[in-house]
């Protein structure tokens, strides 16, 4: 089930999910020993776009791939990039062609055995598939009472839908043609105030499948937050942990 299949949830994940990409981009390149952009790069469930945009950053030319044309609707257009609408694990995409392939924060909804015979497919010998993700913590670096209401009371309310989240392991990674050469874990800090962070837990999917696919209104559940939320914070803005990581896949040759 497509939960940004939704022009609603697309327009606030557009307008509130932190850009915490071009860090992401930082570390492929220093672990990759970029010293120049590749030619081509290639972004799997980017989403509104933002993970593609910072891809820019180390390929001259990047296409974005997403199922979701409500997301792709509202992604930034700038010169060397390009979008298309397509699942992950069917890619118009002419195999052994790119130099890179990242998909970030969408794994874990992929058929991940299709996606990985599709990138496999599309990239060139001796080219690197990155996987990389990162999640809310429910850490309030001002107030640890915040986590708790993380997973007592919002968590419970708006429960986690589903996700395909087998670990990636070398044996599923060779079956499929690739190396797991190296993972990295990461952690990042986002200053909210009480609305902003209320708006950014209404682009989760928890709540996507509370409204969209629901029975609640957005805005009650984002009024909803703002009053459960606002005791907590002792200033007019926090700070909030995201714990991340990043899988490196190298295709094999020949």
């Amino acid at each position: 089930m497509n939960f940004f299949a939704y022009r609603t949830a697309a327009e606030r994940y557009a307008k509130y999910r932190p850009y915490f990409h071009p860090l992401v981009i930082e570390k492929v390149q220093a672990y990759l020993h970029l010293q120049r952009p590749l030619s081509f790069a290639l972004d799997v469930g980017c989403g509104a776009g933002q993970s593609t945009i910072a891809l820019k950053q180390i390929a001259d030319l990047v296409v974005g791939a997403d199922i979701s044309a409500e997301m792709l609707d509202f992604a930034e257009r700038k010169p060397g990039i390009q979008y298309i609408q397509a699942a992950a694990e069917e890619l118009a995409i002419r195999g052994n062609s790119s130099d890179l392939l990242t998909t970030s924060l969408a794994y874990h909804w992929f058929n991940q055995e299709r996606f990985l015979s599709e990138a496999q497919r599309t990239l060139k010998d001796g080219a690197w598939l990155v996987i990389h993700n990162n999640g809310f913590s429910g850490q309030m670096k001002e107030n640890s009472e915040f986590e708790q209401w993380v997973t007592r009371v919002y968590v419970n309310r708006y429960p986690t839908p589903p996700r395909n989240s087998i670990p990636l392991t070398q044996e599923i990674a060779h079956e499929y043609g690739f190396n797991f050469a190296y993972q990295e874990e990461y952690q990042y800090e986002v200053q909210f105030t009480v609305e902003e962070l209320s708006a950014y837990l209404t682009t989760q999917s928890n709540v996507i499948s509370a409204t969209e696919q629901g029975n609640e209104k957005v805005e009650d559940v984002y009024l909803w937050l703002v009053a459960q939320i606002e005791p907590f914070f002792h200033a007019n803005r926090a700070t909030f942990v995201f714990d991340g990581y990043i899988w490196y896949l190298k295709k094999s040759m020949g």
